[in-house]
Order: structure tokens, then sequence, then C-alpha cells
């Protein structure tokens, strides 16, 4: 069965993603006061025993968006009610009824939908009786709530289970890949995403910026379920125009740490940037595999040397040497199926457990090859007693030695190096930890 659809829809500014952060208990929508900061459809699944749905936030019906955005924002919209079992037309108690309230209203009512009225910010009791004016909309008494103070998010919560009862309980499914999509500003992203997505699933405009939140999409592939997670594109800290950009940012970074596999997107088109150096160092440090995926290939101005390309970035970001590079043309969806493919080969090779023996015996082969042993003698050299795997994605690899602090970066990429080549883990991190050897 189908997971139930919960959309919740209003104009702007009526505190629609703070609802959604409040009944999933999680950051997952940026909240500003400033209008139209929620563009795409962002959801999460919300449970109870067997019983779940999911919860859409939508954009401000009838925003007058500044980039332009206004159609997309309202498409979105449209395709969140007409995937809805169900509807909370949120309003703004403080504000009485507004002639763009009534204009939702004969939307719902043409569509046919199950809807709660929710009047928000009522931040006390005495408010209460002010939502009476909203039952002139059509549809019933208005449930006054507070998003941001949680007054009345228990009643909510059970107003929609109780409508939802008489659908077949369905459990989402788990996925069984997480692939983050992250870039500067432009490179593509959300029109990768849609690609893969095979749908207008996120919006996609040449203004910089479109994107805000970070968006999972649930893709069905193979009878398996995977989230891509569309992420606002980086430019620099201080070139960030308000704290939206900031927010989006953070936004990025989370969505590259709970990722199994991130998709680094890089403009063909222009130049590598300090952006684009500062989102590889960070993936770099967290120890997460990754694909360089280079978009907009068709518009490269010499778009037949990719082995010159593929130079040219080794270079340019020595810390992500291991991650395979595909090119593409994400508005043609070109090679986005090979990349897809490509993804699921790097998951594996980032959850493969490394038999014991076979670990050992590549580091009997590294310790032989005695690399610095000259620079090492006055200090002491590095002895490594035993090796051990105690985790994957990335792969983690415990070693029992004499001194750790003899174990330098230098010496320990040295030996990823050596492992990547040696084993069948060739286009992942690996992560090396050091521990002193207690001798009996």
């Amino acid at each position: 069965m189908a997971i139930p659809v919960v959309a919740i829809i209003g104009r702007p500014n009526v505190g629609k993603s703070s609802l959604l952060n409040a009944l999933t208990g999680q950051m997952i929508s940026i909240v500003e006061p400033t209008a139209g900061v929620t563009r795409d459809r962002v959801s999460a699944f919300i449970g109870r025993e067997d019983h779940y749905f999911e919860l859409i936030d939508t954009g401000g019906y009838g925003i007058v968006d500044s980039d332009q955005l206004s159609d997309h924002v309202e498409r979105q919209i449209i395709q969140a009610i007409e995937s809805a079992q169900l509807v909370l037309f949120m309003v703004d108690i403080r504000d009485g009824v507004v002639p763009l309230d009534e204009k939702i209203a004969q939307l719902l009512r043409k569509h046919n939908l199950n809807v709660i009225g929710v009047a928000n910010k009522a931040d006390n009791a005495r408010m209460f009786p002010a939502a009476g004016e909203f039952a002139r909309l059509g549809f019933g008494d208005f449930l006054c709530i507070s998003a941001l103070d949680n007054i009345n998010k228990s009643v909510l919560l059970d107003r929609i289970f109780d409508e939802l009862a008489h659908l077949e309980p369905a459990t989402p499914a788990e996925p069984t890949m997480k692939i983050a999509m992250v870039g500067k500003r432009n490179a593509g992203k959300s029109t990768m995403v849609n690609a893969i997505a095979g749908t207008e699933r996120v919006i996609v405009s040449e203004t910089p910026g479109t994107t805000r939140d970070a968006v999972d999409v649930r893709v069905e592939k193979d009878g398996k379920t995977i989230i891509v997670i569309d992420t606002a594109g980086v430019r620099k800290k201080n070139k960030m125009a308000d704290s939206i950009e900031f927010y989006s940012y953070v936004r990025a970074e989370r969505s590259i740490r709970r990722a199994d596999v991130v998709m680094f997107l890089i403009d063909a088109t222009v130049p590598i940037s300090q952006v684009d150096k500062k989102l590889a160092r960070f993936i770099t440090a967290e120890h997460k595999s990754c694909i360089i995926v280079v978009n907009k290939w068709d518009l490269a101005k010499d778009s037949a040397a990719t082995s010159d390309y593929e130079d040219y970035l080794s270079k340019l970001l020595p810390g992500l040497k291991y991650a395979p590079i595909a090119f593409t043309t994400a508005t043609e969806a070109k090679n986005v199926q090979s990349v897809m493919d490509l993804a699921a080969e790097i998951f594996k090779q980032t959850t493969t457990w490394i038999p014991t023996a076979k670990l050992n015996n590549a580091f009997e082969k590294i310790k032989a090859e005695q690399v610095g042993a000259t620079k090492r003698r006055s200090t002491g050299w590095p002895k490594i007693y035993y090796v051990t795997q105690v985790a994957v994605n990335p792969i983690t690899i415990l070693m029992f030695v004499n001194r750790p602090d003899l174990f330098d970066d230098n010496y320990l990429k040295f030996v990823v190096n050596r492992l990547q080549a040696m084993l069948p883990v060739e286009e992942v991190p690996i992560r090396l930890l050091a521990r002193a050897h207690r001798k009996q």
C-alpha cells in the first residue's frame, strides 16, 4: 500500500514550515520571517504504531517572488494537492480571513479534498474564539495551534491519524542508499535530481540560489528505494546575502554527513573555484564516498578531451583522487543512468567487509616496502602488529601499533593509497585508526 500524503497548504508566512518541524520534531524546513523561503516540496514521514503518513511542506500560495519563481512554486503546490489524501489548510489567527485565504479555499473545494483547518499563531487560549471567523471558508471549525510553542500539536496529530484511519496501514520502505547532490550554485543539481526521478520533483531555474532547503526525493530503482537529496548551491561565506543562505549551507553540510554517496557536481563551463575546493575538502574530511559529476559537458570548450579534464581535476582537487569522474548533460538526462549504476558500485565498495586474513596480508606487503625508513630512524620506526576492520561506510581499519605518534598524515596517506590499490575498494575512502599495542 502507498503511504498517505498530508499536504500543508496556506499563504506565505502562516507558519507551514514551523508546523512541519514541530510535527516531525526535527529542523527540516528553513524557518525565517522572510516570505517565500520554502519553494520546493519538503517532506518527512511521521508514524504511530504501524500507521505512517508523508507530511509535505509547500511554498506560500500566491507569493510574489523576487526571483520570478512564483509559477514554479505554484506548480509544486498543485502537485502536492493532487497527491494528497488530506490537506492541512493553514491560516494566521492574528490576521483573520484575508483574500488569499478565500482563494485557497476555492482551490481546495475544486479538488474535493479532505481538509483540516488549522489556525496558527494562537499563542494562548484567549485567542481561540477568534478562529470562529474561519468557519465561513467552508471547512468547519479551525483547530487553534501554535507551531512554535507546540500548543495543540498532539491534538492535531490525533486528528490527522483519525482522518487516515480508514486507510490500510503502510510502512515506508527503508532506503538502501542515500545520495547527496552537492555543488556550487547553478551547477545543475536540481536538474540532475529531476533527471534521476524522471519527473519535475524540484524547481529548476537559471536564477542562482533557487534551492534553499535540503529536499529528500525518494526514487524506486530495480525494486529498491533510493533517497536523492537535493541541496542548496554553495558560495563563499562572505558573499552569503542573508541568514537563509547560511541555513541552506548548514543543511548542505548535514546532507553530506548523512549521505552514503555524494554526487559532487562540477560545472564544466567555468573554472574550478574556491567554493569547489572547499566542498572537496569537506567531503574528504568527512571520509565520504564520492562521484565527481562533471555536468554541462556538452557546453564545455573541448568536450572531447575527458582525460585532460580528469588530470585538471586531479591537480585542483587532490583530496578526491579516489573518486571516480563521470561526464553528464543533466538537461538531456545524458549518462544519468550510468552515474546511478556507478553510485551503486561505489556503495557496494564502501560497505565491503574485508576478511581479516586478507587485510593483514595486504599490510604485510606494505610493511615490506619500508617507506620512509631512513628518515624515521632517529625517532623510531612505525610498526604495525595487527589490523582489523571495525566499520564500513567509510571503511574503517584499526591498527595495533608500537607508537601511534609515529603514524603521521603522510605515512597514513601512503598506507591508504596502497590499500586502495591492493583491495577491491579502490574508489572509496579508507579511515585508519592507530592504537598502541600492549605486549604481553
